[in-house]
């Protein structure tokens, strides 16, 4: 399974494409470098965690820090957002509450996702197989004392 396949990844790619589009379209020239490039590098940024997370899936804590991390750079975002259009540079009242439901949908279903994490013992596509499920398969599995020596 690849990064790519999991919704998250795919709303937050989705994010990071609308983000920069409406930078470059609809703010004024003095915020590409200002907010602008503050918000792009936050959507990125939760994209990227997720990225670098999925890398670390056998980690199970270190998984669950990057999402945290991503969580934390979606709500940078979200906040960028509402100081562009708090003060006017993003006009676009459409746009702005397109951005805003894209990138609340993307925090619940990170949550939901990091929940999902945090109460399985795998943590993400490991095949259940290799683990037991019973103390008698377990127990079956252990060479007793004399086939040790």
């Amino acid at each position: 399974m690849s990064y790519k396949k999991l919704e998250i990844w795919q709303l937050a790619n989705e994010l990071v494409i609308k983000v920069h589009k409406m930078t470059m379209e609809e703010l004024p020239g003095f915020e590409l470098y200002e907010e602008g490039s503050q918000i792009r590098r936050s959507s990125k940024s939760s994209k990227s965690q997720i990225v670098e997370g999925y890398g670390r899936r056998r980690y199970k804590m270190d998984f669950l820090r990057f999402l945290t991390y991503s969580i934390a750079s979606n709500d940078e975002t979200i906040d960028h957002l509402e100081n562009l259009f708090n003060t006017g540079s993003l006009k676009n009242e459409e746009l702005y509450n397109e951005l805003k439901n894209l990138a609340n949908l993307f925090g619940r279903k990170l949550n939901n996702f990091i929940s999902s994490v945090e109460k399985h013992r795998n943590t993400l596509a490991e095949p259940t197989e290799n683990y037991y499920t019973t103390i008698e398969n377990q127990a079956s599995s252990i060479p007793d004392q004399e086939s040790r020596i």
